[in-house]
């Protein structure tokens, strides 16, 4: 099959007979298939160039516009992110031929043109940039092929079509100067002079300027009737491309308008950032765009004292005639006399290591040449007035578990695809190589340079064997090209070529500031690297690339990955890393014992932000003490930092170290001991539900603490204490632990003891009214002191208990405030089982759009949740939704799904009690009441030790008792679990049916012998 795009799309099969297309969004999809020549499109992109910005109302719009375009007979195949169009394309064949540079293969391409390209789909914003690329080269290719004729001596048969071409393009003057020469050759040099006046009045009225230097020699020679030299001069030294260029046309087209705009632009970045090859490409596109000449000068070799004549070298032989008008003077007298007059572009490549003598020159130059115009590379700014800046930055980087279609949207992918392809043929990012393939561009930080060395390391490597290998980067990452320059050759030439120009003083704080995770204030910097002058340093280690510094907020520094391992082998080199550690984990520590406090009342937004930002130097500081076996700081550390951890919904992360911190051997004061146990006991129980470490644990902070103010959390510790223990006998908790705190002057404890004794007499049977009325008024006290995380705790308790007495939508309300303070902190884990909990409510208001919408909106909370047991309970809330809708399949997938996640968790006893009692509706109503009873028998010695889940586990023992025909079993089932509860409980949809068709009102409760035998009898 042939698909011709450049004119009007025509497809034809392979024996000539043509294909029918029709229709707009047909026509827009197949031309973004053909446009990419058989490479895989993924369908985010095709979905642009098919919708634009109103993208199709159902999901499955793509594929089945796909089955269309099959159905015309186009072959379209499927790949693991998108699709390709098997076929060829003349734009491929055009683009093959041009990429070439031979003169003789321009003819063939340039006669694959039969009109405007992609005009079926001009109209269409996906494809602009697209036609503008084709346009650009095909007028380039005129230009070259009509320079060639014309230097062979020929060109007088092209006048026509020149002709055509100028009265389309008029402001070009290399299709100009190409023509008036073609006129020449032809003997018509009048019709030469009148092309000329043409383009000098367009530019005037146009753009305000003259025509070029070159093109008004021409115009004269030819007005003096001298012999006019048909052949064009060559315009620029500039090197083809040996590869394709990857991830930066946005970058080439802001760096022209840079270029238009101002006549000093300086490209910086780190090595290997892609700095020569953004110029490079840049420059060639100006070339054909404006009327100047380009010229590349490679400073790399050179020594100050070289840097003016290396611009000579470049400039060549070719300007000898100039050169002999001032010679005598010095280098750069030179320069100025033959750029003076000129309009021209000069690339500086490689000025850091000149940088002085570079702005020198450039200075010079830019105020005695006024149509010269600079573009520079530098791993730090030039500093000559005027400069304008362009950061060169990583390419794009995919999120770390990116599906295929997400890493392939991100330049760093599609760079090391590239590469490795050529390295290793038949590579491509698959399903299979996905993971590796980001956690190489991630290690590597997307910079260019190093991700290609990495690509060429596939020649003998595994994706998966270079991902594992990283750690050792700068010995992996060693064979570059052999004829790149020096410091391109391998990773560490390209950081030891900056490590070279650096002073004593800024090597002393970059390598120390290897021990930071996550980037530095500059007071955390000047404390830790011990630096007076750390701002000045900071400052120039910024300008050299070799730090990054953040644009929001308070500036911190940061180094890219690369950077650091190498700035912490120069640290071990210094003997440095012990003493360094010590600093770093002392400034850390101090910084979170300050914002402990405060994370407890109304200034906790603000320092929750302002720990988030060093949340990877907490855990590193802690990390780094547990390593070095530094006890006593790294329990320092995990007591002030705990209260963030949780907080900030990094409770894994805070469990773990918390415990490894008490794990070690080593002398720690006693207090510390006792408060780290405590937080331990805390971060257990509210994470993975390890009763046993935190009896252990608990047991431990009573023991050793003296009930002083150390840490708030130690306050807790009898009630929590009673709580668990109650868990273990079945004996109700006692209340009083909690009541020298319920009158304590500090509100927080006040509120938190509230908030406690609300859960304490919910869990021991006592009355819900007294249990609101805690909940109430701690929800008061934590929005007084503005404690947000407190407030939504409380008024999440406060909507159960409300929703008990059947206040629905009073209860929602709690709930959506309860939603809106701790968004605010961002703690969407939170988030997601109140989300569905207000879902379980409207469906018993009979709101189903609310339903849908509570669902939806958690399902969007839930891509940035990454705790199983959250997205589990999220789960068992759809399950039962679409249970109560009569979707028994949607029901058992979600089901399926959270006990995927829990499987390997060890999560609440409750939690998992309520899973059970959930799917042992669903085997209920499919009829299968041996499975139900078995759920329901696990489900019941799960929730033995908290009434209010032994409550709901008697009214699932209830639901088994009906289905069997023991409906007055049922009712006393009930009226027990009402008074395990201590009130009816009417937010339970399962209960509401139940008491439907159940009359509770005559029945009596069975105590707890009677309730044993039943529960066994009716389940056997």
């Amino acid at each position: 099959m042939r698909i011709s795009l450049l004119g009007p799309l025509e497809v034809r099969t392979d024996d000539g007979a043509p294909v029918e297309v029709v229709g707009a969004r047909l026509l827009a999809l197949l031309s973004a298939l053909a446009v990419e020549g058989g490479r895989g499109v993924p369908a985010g992109r095709l979905v642009d160039a098919v919708w634009g910005e109103q993208p199709p109302a159902t999901g499955n719009a793509l594929q089945a516009l796909v089955s269309r375009l099959r159905k015309a007979g186009v072959v379209v195949e499927a790949v693991s992110f998108g699709y390709r169009v098997v076929a060829e394309v003349d734009v491929v064949r055009f683009e093959e031929l041009v990429a070439r540079r031979d003169t003789r293969a321009l003819p063939e391409a340039l006669g694959l043109w039969r009109g405007p390209a992609l005009t079926d789909v001009a109209d269409n914003a996906y494809f602009r940039g697209t036609i503008t690329r084709l346009t650009e080269l095909r007028l380039t290719a005129v230009e070259e092929r009509a320079e060639a004729e014309l230097r062979r001596g020929g060109g007088s048969e092209l006048t026509a079509e020149l002709t055509t071409l100028l009265v389309e393009h008029p402001l070009r003057e290399r299709l100009a100067a190409a023509l008036m020469r073609a006129l020449c050759a032809a003997g018509r040099p009048a019709d030469a002079l009148a092309v000329y006046e043409r383009l000098r009045k367009d530019l005037a009225e146009e753009l305000g300027t003259d025509p070029s230097a070159q093109l008004s020699a021409l115009h004269t020679a030819i007005l003096r009737e001298s012999s006019v030299d048909t052949r064009p001069e060559a315009r620029t030294n500039l090197r083809a491309g040996l590869t394709s260029f990857v991830g930066r046309d946005a970058d080439v087209a802001q760096v022209a308008k840079l270029v238009a705009e101002y006549r000093l632009i300086t490209l910086t970045g780190p090595g290997g950032a892609g700095k020569t090859r953004l110029a490079s490409e840049t420059a060639r596109t100006l070339l054909d765009r404006t009327p100047g000449d380009v010229w590349f000068v490679a400073l790399a070799p050179v020594t100050d004292a070289d840097v003016a004549q290396a611009v000579l070298s470049a400039l060549g032989l070719r300007e000898q005639g100039q050169l002999g008008l001032v010679a005598g003077g010095t280098a750069a007298d030179r320069a100025v006399g033959v750029l003076r007059d000129r309009e021209v572009l000069l690339v500086l490549d490689n000025c850091e290591h000149v940088v002085d003598a570079a702005a020198e020159l450039a200075d010079r130059l830019l105020g005695e040449c006024p149509r010269l115009r600079i573009l520079a590379t530098s791993r730090e700014p030039l500093a000559v007035t005027g400069e304008a800046l362009w950061p060169v930055v990583p390419l794009a980087l995919p999120p770390e578990g990116a599906s295929v279609t997400e890493a392939m949207s991100c330049a760093s992918v599609r760079l090391l695809a590239d590469r490795a392809a050529a390295a290793r043929p038949g590579f491509e990012v698959a399903d299979t190589t996905v993971e590796a393939v980001t956690r190489v561009c991630r290690a590597l930080d997307g910079m260019p340079l190093a991700v290609e060395l990495a690509a060429a390391r596939l020649r003998s490597l595994t994706i998966a064997q270079l991902a594992a290998r990283l750690d050792d980067r700068f010995r992996l990452l060693n064979a570059g090209s052999r004829t790149a320059m020096p410091q391109h050759r391998t990773l560490r030439a390209v950081v030891d070529w900056s490590w070279e120009l650096l002073s004593d003083a800024e090597r002393t704080l970059l390598r120390r500031l290897a021990v930071f995770s996550g980037g530095a204030t500059a007071e955390a910097a000047a404390a830790v690297a011990k630096t007076d002058d750390a701002a000045d340093l900071l400052t120039a280690l910024v300008d050299k690339s070799l730090l990054v510094a953040s644009e929001a907020g308070e500036p911190r520094y940061g180094m890219l990955e690369t950077i650091k391992a190498y700035a912490a082998e120069r640290l071990d080199e210094a003997g440095e890393r012990e003493s360094v550690r010590r600093a770093h984990a002392e400034w850390f520590a101090r910084l979170a014992e300050t914002a402990d406090p405060h994370l407890r009342g109304a200034e906790q937004l603000g320092w929750l932000a302002g720990l988030a930002a060093d949340h990877g130097n907490l855990a590193s500081a802690v990390r780094g003490s547990i390593a070095a076996g530094d006890a006593a700081m790294a329990v320092r550390l995990v007591i002030a930092a705990a209260w963030f951890w949780l907080l900030a919904g990094h409770k894994g992360e805070g469990q773990e170290l918390i415990t490894a911190a008490l794990a070690m051997p080593g002398e720690v004061d006693a207090e510390d001991r006792a408060a780290a146990s405590a937080l331990a006991a805390v971060f257990v129980t509210a994470g993975l539900a390890d009763f046993g470490s935190a009896e252990d644990f608990l047991r431990t902070a009573l023991e050793l603490s003296d009930r002083t103010t150390r840490h708030p959390v130690l306050r807790f510790m009898a009630s929590l204490h009673d709580l668990l223990s109650g868990l273990e006998t079945g004996v109700p908790p006692r209340l009083d632990t909690l009541d020298e705190l319920l009158e304590d002057d500090d509100l927080w404890l006040r509120a938190q003891a509230r908030l406690n004794r609300a859960q304490l007499l919910l869990a021991g049977g006592g009355t819900q009214e007294a249990a609101e009325a805690d909940a109430a008024e701690s929800a008061r006290l934590f929005r007084l002191i503005g404690e947000r995380w407190g407030t939504s705790l409380a008024l999440g308790n406060l909507a159960d208990l409300v929703a008990r007495r059947g206040e629905l939508r009073l209860a929602i309300e709690y709930y959506g405030e309860a939603i809106t303070v701790v968004s605010e902190i961002g703690t969407l884990e939170d988030v997601l089982w109140v989300r569905a909990r207000q879902a379980q409510l409207y469906w018993l208001l009979g709101d189903v759009e609310a339903v849908d919408a509570a669902l939806a909106q958690a399902d969007r909370d839930a891509e940035v949740v990454v705790y199983p047991d959250a997205l589990a309970g999220l789960a068992q809330a759809k399950a039962d939704i679409a249970r109560w809708r009569g979707d028994a399949d949607g029901a058992r997938a979600q089901f399926d799904r959270a006990e995927g996640m829990l499987r390997h968790l060890s999560v609440h006893p409750s939690f998992q009690a309520t899973v059970l009692l959930s799917r042992a509706y669903l085997d209920a109503e499919a009829g299968d009441l041996a499975t139900a009873a078995q759920r329901r028998r696990e489900a019941v010695r799960l929730a033995s030790g908290e009434v209010v889940y032994l409550a709901q586990a008697m009214v699932s023992v209830a639901d088994q008792a009906v289905r069997i025909g023991r409906a007055e079993d049922a009712a006393r089932l009930l009226k027990t679990a009402e008074g395990l509860r201590g009130g009816p409980d009417w937010s339970l949809p399962d209960l509401v049916r139940l008491l439907e068709i159940v009359d509770v009102e005559a029945a009596e409760a069975f105590d707890k012998t009677e309730l044993t035998a039943v529960v066994k009898s009716v389940l056997g």
